[in-house]
């Protein structure tokens, strides 16, 4: 996370500030839609459904597996890609938490 001072936050806000600063990226919210709907493993189908040059795929893949979001299989000479489950049911509860714990009528 840079240079900031990471140890003075909780596991938690840290693991969610890296999940989410990977999925601040239009390429990488693109290829998780992806996946979702293909409801499986992508091993090679990125680059025809969204048109970009594979090594900016495969750069976005990297960060999207780097905060845990996704895992690689290997099938081949071919990595295939779908969501990591139990990172992605975490990442929705903080969310939800986090989204849960704002009451308007408390504010200025």
């Amino acid at each position: 996370m840079g240079l900031t001072k990471t140890e003075i936050f909780t596991e938690e806000q840290n693991r969610l500030a890296t999940m989410l600063k990977a999925l601040a990226h239009p390429a990488r919210i693109a290829i998780l839609q992806q996946i979702i709907k293909a409801n499986a493993c992508i091993c090679g189908q990125l680059v025809d459904e969204l048109g970009l040059a594979q090594a900016t795929i495969s750069q976005h893949l990297k960060e999207l597996k780097n905060a845990g979001i996704i895992q690689g299989t290997i099938e081949g000479v071919t990595v295939c890609y779908c969501i990591e489950p139990t990172a992605w049911k975490i990442m929705k509860n903080n969310m939800a938490a986090f989204f849960a714990s704002y009451n308007p009528t408390t504010c200025c």
